[in-house]
């Protein structure tokens, strides 16, 4: 029985974590979250969940680049278990070693990959495939004002969004300020308050 591989990220904190899958003739089973992998590589379990929700996308639905005011914050944990997306993590933490920086990684139904997001870290996908389904497995509960968005079109992040798709995006993803916009109106998180928050999830 193959292991878990998991793989740290460019992104301080962030890690990608890629399940055996089994296949027959009736199709597949994995395991997207194994306790014992996500705690050698965190040096402790999951957060306690409060949330765990998911979403339907259309090919070319563009989403986020999505973030939680901190505090209070939120820690997740995301996998695609049907379709197939290109999805981003964003270092949004002001004083962050990896401040500004973005990880791109493919997430889909046949490698079933995750990704744990740490508080503070952006997120945003660009569904490849009609009906990709995003999870995510959450620290805390949805409050509409606490989530906040940054540009995925801004070019000074320079996210490689795939050519060749209809991209369509909310109204509110679409007006999202740039990253500096976003600096300049106090709306990004603090790399320390967001270590303290992280770490209290625990407590």
């Amino acid at each position: 029985m193959s292991a878990m591989q998991v793989h740290k990220l460019g992104i301080e904190g962030a890690f990608a974590f890629v399940p055996p899958v089994y296949r027959d003739d009736r199709g597949l089973f994995t395991s997207p979250y194994q306790d014992a992998p996500f705690t050698a590589a965190h040096d402790r379990t999951l957060f306690p969940v409060r949330d765990i929700s998911h979403n339907l996308s259309a090919r070319g639905v563009l989403r986020g680049i999505h973030y939680t005011k901190t505090p209070p914050g939120r820690a997740k944990y995301v996998y695609c278990p049907y379709g197939q997306v290109r999805d981003y993590l964003i270092d949004l933490r002001i004083g962050s070693a990896t401040f500004g920086q973005w990880e791109s990684t493919e997430l889909g139904g046949d490698s079933c990959q995750a990704l744990y997001i740490p508080v503070g870290v952006g997120h945003a996908f660009l569904s490849l495939r009609d009906d990709s389904i995003i999870v995510y497995v959450m620290s805390d509960g949805y409050a509409a004002e606490n989530e906040l968005a940054v540009s995925p079109r801004d070019p000074e992040l320079g996210l490689p969004i795939p050519e060749g798709y209809d991209v369509t995006q909310s109204e509110r993803d679409r007006v999202a300020p740039t990253l500096a916009e976003a600096r300049a109106q106090g709306l990004l998180p603090e790399y320390e308050t967001c270590r303290k928050v992280e770490a209290a999830l625990w407590t």
